[in-house]
């Protein structure tokens, strides 16, 4: 009985040893998508620049103006959420909008009077997935950027909607204002 219960010990330890290491190169081909998409943009756009926070990065398009969000501050904001399985985002890969530009380019259903409103969150939200969260600290009035990071700092392992378990994520954001409080 022992033997059994030894032996059985030991493959869920390596199980489980399998897992972290193939979770781990997951990331890490993750990290190495979201290095390319940034070079990517650094390559096309003269003006903008990446920032690093918290295993986030930020890459800033166009840089916005004024104070920068705070933890627990108040932003205001249209977005379009895409799963990262390269080093691009596609119209096939968006998850989530409130911009109705984006909807209709990506040739989603529209219906509801509601569902292009601006978002206004408190990113001090315990609700809030870890990534956007950092990523939106330090954002500023009229920034439009793109906030990409691991599944490390995503929705997890289970699933959510059209989102895989661990999914890298993208946010291109449209910041219209911020509150720091």
């Amino acid at each position: 009985m022992r033997r059994i219960l030894a032996i059985a010990t030991i493959v869920v330890l390596l199980t489980l040893s399998c897992t972290k290491e193939q979770r781990k190169s997951m990331i890490t081909k993750q990290e190495t998508n979201i290095e390319s998409f940034a070079k990517n943009i650094l390559s096309k756009v003269d003006t903008a620049y990446v920032v690093q926070h918290r295993g986030v990065t930020r890459v800033v398009v166009v840089p916005g103006h004024g104070d920068s969000l705070e933890t627990g501050g108040l932003v205001s904001f249209y977005y379009a959420g895409y799963v990262l399985n390269s080093s691009s985002v596609s119209e096939s890969n968006l998850f989530a909008t409130n911009s109705e530009e984006v909807a209709e380019t990506s040739k989603w259903q529209i219906s509801g009077e509601n569902q292009f409103e601006i978002l206004t969150l408190n990113i001090g939200n315990d609700d809030l997935v870890d990534g956007l969260r950092y990523g939106l600290e330090g954002v500023r009035a009229g920034q439009e950027c793109y906030i990409l990071f691991s599944g490390e700092y995503g929705f997890g392992k289970k699933p959510l909607g059209t989102i895989p378990a661990n999914a890298a994520l993208a946010y291109h954001v449209w910041v219209e204002s911020i509150a720091n409080e």
